[in-house]
């Protein structure tokens, strides 16, 4: 079995803004990544440049959706909630 690194990107602005706009941090978001019963979903309605997914997970004693693409193997957080 390979296990591979995960590596996420977290642009400081987003993050501040999604701090306030919805109180969660993109480092608090990344934790939905870990649930094993987690659900990735194609986000359809945003993906006219490139593709755009939901990860949805728990996260403490709640679910988090985390708006998220890949570039390369990086995973780039654009929104949590």
């Amino acid at each position: 079995m390979v296990v591979k690194k995960v590596r996420f990107e977290l642009d400081d602005e987003k993050d501040r803004e999604n701090q306030q706009k919805h109180h969660v941090s993109f480092a608090e978001a990344q934790h939905a990544f870990l649930d094993p019963r987690r659900i990735i979903a194609d986000d359809i309605a945003h993906s006219a440049q490139e593709d755009r997914l939901y990860c949805i997970g728990h996260v403490g004693d709640g679910m988090m959706t985390v708006r998220f693409t890949y570039r390369g193997n990086v995973i780039r957080i654009y929104g949590a909630g």
